[in-house]
């Protein structure tokens, strides 16, 4: 088993990203709100201006300027097409402003499989 992570930047191709995975077969995807050292220290992800009267929204980032985290654990055989299909979404992840991806080796995994009552 593998686990892939995706550190997806653009947000915009986060459904058709979401449907080409399943597609490629993962059978589960978890989406994390993420922000990196960039863009904080760009202050794009973190606020500090909030209002003197401020209302619960001004509290919370922008999910527009946060990235998505996105993993999956699934069988070996399907980390390639689970790749490919990413580089159909995202493209080449060696251009600016795209993401992260990396594959991980995985020894256990418990509760992936659940039993039907």
């Amino acid at each position: 088993m593998s686990m892939i992570l995706l550190v997806l930047h653009d947000t915009e191709k986060l459904d058709e990203l979401l449907a080409a995975w399943q597609e490629a077969g993962a059978p589960g995807v978890t989406v994390l709100e993420s922000t990196g050292v960039g863009r904080i220290r760009q202050n794009e992800a973190l606020r500090e201006d909030t209002p003197l009267m401020p209302s619960l929204e001004d509290f919370y980032p922008d999910p527009e300027r946060m990235s998505r985290t996105i993993f999956t654990i699934l069988k070996d055989e399907l980390v390639q097409q689970v790749v490919e299909a990413t580089y159909r979404v995202v493209g080449d992840l060696q251009e600016p402003n795209t993401g992260l991806l990396v594959v991980l080796p995985t020894t256990a995994a418990y509760g992936l499989e659940k039993r039907s009552h």
